[in-house]
């Protein structure tokens, strides 16, 4: 059986489920325990890129549905 590609949303939605440990989480730690928690979803994340999951990481906290508590989103709050 194929797995389903992630899309954005689903990245997104991985992120909100990891919300309350991101505090605890390392920035170099960040996209492969995002890539753990899609996985645990039913996704197929060979193709996903740290730097799609960064990219949606950034947009989402951009536009105020997450705080940044990596604290590596330059020109928000932090700044």
């Amino acid at each position: 059986m194929k797995l389903p590609y992630p899309r954005d949303r689903d990245i997104e939605e991985a992120i909100k489920a990891l919300a309350g440990s991101l505090a605890l989480i390392p920035p170099w730690e960040f996209a492969s325990t995002v890539k753990e928690e899609l996985k645990r979803r039913g996704f197929f994340v060979g193709l996903v890129t740290e730097k799609r999951i960064w990219k949606v990481y950034e947009l989402m906290v951009r536009r105020g549905i997450i705080y940044d508590l990596l604290d590596v989103v330059k020109g928000s709050d932090s700044t």
